[in-house]
C-alpha cells in the first residue's frame, strides 16, 4: 500500500478514483486496528524508532477526501469529517463519559479513557491510563502501563510527514498539566513532576553528577524531572527561560508501583 499512497500523494487526480479513495481508507481502517503505526518502535534490526511518512500521508489524504457529516452521539452533537470510534466494549477499552476518540487512533485491551480526547493515528498501548482533561494528540506514541495525568497535552503532528511524532514509551508517569509536544521523546520509566514541558528543542539537565549533562527534546529511562530554569543572557540583560530538570533515577530494584512512589517521595516531586 505504501508505494500507492505515495502515488497519490504525488497526484492529487488520483483522489477522483474510488479505488484511490478504498486504499486510503484501507489504512486508516488498519490504524484503527493497530494493525499499522505511525511510528515503528526499536527491533532487533533498528535501536530506533522509525517514521512511516507514507502513513502520516495517508491521513492527510484522508482529511482531503472525506466530506464534512453530521454525527449524533446520545446527547452530543458533531460535524466532522472522520467519524468517531467505536466497538470499545469488543476491544476491552474502559472509555468513560464524555471522552472522545477519532477513528483512526487505536487503543489497545485494558486502556482507560477518563473523560479525554485522543487524535486520528495516535497509539495507546496495553493498559495505559489517560487521566481527565488529558489530550493525546495526532500520531502521538504511548507506550504499555503509561500514566497521563490530568491535563496533559501530548501533543501531535502530522506536517511535515517526515517529522517525529511525540514518543512516551512504556511504564512512563506524565504529571499533572504537563506538555510533551514537538516529536519529544519521553524513555521508559520515566517520571514528570507537575507542570515539566518537553519540546522538541527543550533543555533536559541531568543535575544528578557533579557536573550537568545536557540533552535536547529527550528524557533517558528512568529519570525523575521537575521544571526548571536557566539563565541566558539577551541584548536587555540576563534572564531566567523554563528547561526540565532530572533530579533522580526511578529503581529497578522495585515493582512500578513502588518504584514510582519513592521516586516522588525521595525526590519530592508533586504529581
Amino acid at each position: 500500500m505504501s508505494s500507492k499512497i505515495e502515488e497519490i500523494w504525488a497526484n492529487r487526480e488520483l483522489l477522483k478514483d474510488p479505488g484511490s479513495i478504498e486504499i486510503i481508507q484501507e489504512v486508516i481502517n488498519q490504524l484503527d486496528k493497530g494493525q499499522l503505526r505511525v511510528a515503528t518502535p526499536p527491533s532487533a534490526d533498528s535501536s530506533n524508532w522509525t517514521v512511516n511518512e507514507w502513513v502520516k500521508k495517508a491521513i492527510l489524504l484522508y482529511f482531503v477526501s472525506q466530506q464534512m457529516k453530521p454525527e449524533e452521539v446520545g446527547i452530543f452533537s458533531f460535524h466532522d469529517k472522520i467519524p468517531l470510534k467505536t466497538n470499545f466494549q469488543e476491544a476491552k477499552v474502559r472509555v468513560v463519559p464524555p471522552a472522545v476518540a477519532r477513528y483512526g487512533s487505536f487503543q489497545a485491551p485494558g486502556v482507560i479513557l477518563m473523560p479525554s480526547y485522543v487524535n486520528i493515528g495516535a497509539y495507546v498501548d496495553e493498559r495505559t491510563m489517560v487521566d481527565t482533561w488529558a489530550t493525546v494528540g495526532s500520531c502521538a506514541q504511548i507506550g504499555k502501563d503509561v500514566h497521563l495525568s490530568g491535563g496533559v497535552g501530548i501533543g501531535g503532528v502530522l506536517e511535515p510527514p517526515q517529522a517525529a511524532p511525540v514518543i512516551v514509551e512504556d511504564g512512563a508517569f506524565i504529571g499533572s498539566r504537563c506538555i510533551v509536544v514537538e516529536g519529544a521523546h519521553i524513555g521508559k520509566r520515566a517520571v514528570l513532576g507537575a507542570g515539566v514541558t518537553i519540546t522538541g528543542s527543550s533543555k533536559i539537565i541531568d543535575v544528578t553528577g557533579t557536573k550537568p549533562v545536557e540533552y535536547k527534546g529527550y528524557v533517558p529511562a528512568n529519570s525523575v524531572v521537575i521544571p526548571g530554569s536557566y539563565a541566558k543572557q539577551f541584548p536587555a540583560g540576563e534572564f531566567h527561560v523554563p528547561c526540565a530538570i532530572i533530579i533522580g533515577q526511578r529503581k529497578e530494584s522495585t515493582d512500578l508501583k513502588t518504584s514510582l512512589n519513592e521516586a516522588l517521595r525521595e525526590n519530592n516531586v508533586t504529581v
